[in-house]
């Protein structure tokens, strides 16, 4: 599944063609992706202008001139594909995956009053949209329960312990509670943890005092998160098995991970001359170096 930094790429590649167009006609393929498409889906878009294309968590949301927002979740093999009226379109980038006779999964086309045609395809269909009022999002069933972004300076060492503390949960799944932190995924929680050199079996109210004030360890962590969702966002994500960007490029993050499916590797810290071993953990596969993430 694409993480938050796979998902801020798309949004980065669809705002610049998104924001400001009105949306002039819709084509609904299908009644259905995850969950049935809104009622009057086609009605409620057409004519709408997407006056902003925002991001939370792994979530796209298009702020609407009609007073209602498009939530966008790409599931597991979700994307977005620009083209335009007259052709195809292309997509500029080094990489591209083949398209194939992926055209049948195909499911919505926005047809945009700029000339340009945004095609959500979604070969295993675990993605779905969602049509909200734009100023009660904060309170939407999936929005409403959601923890801090970790792509600023909000998240810190004292914000984590203050998530925290008192837990005797391991840390890789405090991570992954999308209640404490939105967005952070299996992918990027097993990279931060080994810069910040923590076991992913750690308590996670370790990286707190009994006090709930931060250790070093909380603040070792929190660099790291921010860190390392930004390099990713900066290198364009990860591309994993479906993902692909909205230019129809690949990311290189994938080419940079120190532990992520690197099972056997030696260990990349300095000075450390562990091995990469591979867990189980809530079912998701744990990539760390025992030897040095303590």
């Amino acid at each position: 599944m694409p993480e938050l930094p796979e998902v801020e790429t798309v949004r980065r590649g669809l705002a610049p063609v998104m924001e400001g167009a009105r949306i002039a006609g819709v084509d609904q393929r299908r009644p259905d992706l995850r969950f049935p498409l809104p009622e009057r889906f086609v009605e409620r878009l057409t004519g709408a202008t997407v006056t902003d294309l925002g991001r939370r968590a792994k979530y796209l949301i298009a702020d609407l001139s009609t007073g209602e927002a498009l939530i966008m979740h790409l599931g597991m093999s979700g994307s977005f594909r620009i083209g335009a009226d007259d052709g195809p379109g292309k997509t500029p980038g080094g990489l591209h995956l083949p398209r194939g006779k992926a055209e049948r999964h195909d499911h919505v086309v926005l047809f945009l009053d700029n000339g340009a045609r945004i095609v959500f395809n979604d070969p295993r269909r675990f993605g779905f949209m969602v049509l909200a009022e734009s100023a009660r999002l904060d309170t939407h069933p999936l929005l409403k329960d959601l923890g801090l972004e970790p792509t600023g300076n909000a998240l810190d060492g004292r914000a984590l312990a203050l998530r925290f503390a008192g837990k005797s949960a391991p840390l890789k799944a405090a991570l992954l509670d999308q209640r404490l932190i939105a967005g952070l995924g299996n992918i990027y929680a097993c990279e931060a943890l080994n810069r910040a050199r923590l076991s992913p079996k750690r308590a996670a109210g370790t990286v707190a005092t009994k006090a709930g004030a931060p250790t070093a360890r909380a603040e070792r962590l929190a660099v790291a998160v921010r860190e390392i969702i930004a390099e990713a966002i900066a290198a364009g994500g990860s591309s994993l098995r479906d993902y692909v960007h909205a230019d129809g490029s690949l990311g290189f993050f994938q080419h940079a991970f120190r532990v992520y499916d690197r099972e056997g590797a030696p260990c990349p810290n300095d000075k450390c001359r562990g091995t990469i071993s591979r867990i189980v953990q809530s079912g998701r596969s744990t990539f760390y170096c025992p030897t040095c993430q303590r």
